[in-house]
């Protein structure tokens, strides 16, 4: 069975993040999270800038695995976040693979929906 993506975000201003909302820095990726405005539609985006990474054909490699680790581990999104994904230069490393960085990705959202339940608790 496959499974459907989530949406993802298009619009500049549902970029912005607060830190009140739980995040996770990791050396390949940091993830930040927000409530969704409509609950149930939970989104996500990438931003992959020209910054740090100086050649499209690197910032369209560094989507496209984000969005394969993105698919691996969906199962561990809350559906009431939209997650916003910035790239670091070491996702392009020499020593990274598929493997280390689904793992990444794993423990990362396991630790953000951790923290957003503890929170929700509250």
């Amino acid at each position: 069975m496959i499974k459907l993506m989530r949406n993802t975000i298009k619009n500049h201003n549902d970029f912005k993040t607060d830190r009140a909302y739980p995040y996770a820095p990791t050396g390949l990726f940091t993830i930040r999270t927000r409530p969704c405005k409509f609950p149930g539609d939970a989104r996500y985006g990438l931003v992959v800038t020209k910054r740090n990474f100086r050649f499209a054909v690197q910032r369209n490699r560094v989507k496209r695995i984000l969005r394969d680790w993105i698919a691996f581990a969906e199962n561990y999104m809350c559906d009431d976040m939209d997650y916003v994904f910035y790239a670091h230069p070491e996702i392009l490393g020499d020593d990274v693979n598929r493997d280390m960085g689904r793992e990444k990705m794993v423990a990362a959202l396991r630790n953000i929906k951790y923290r957003y339940e503890k929170k929700q608790s509250k």
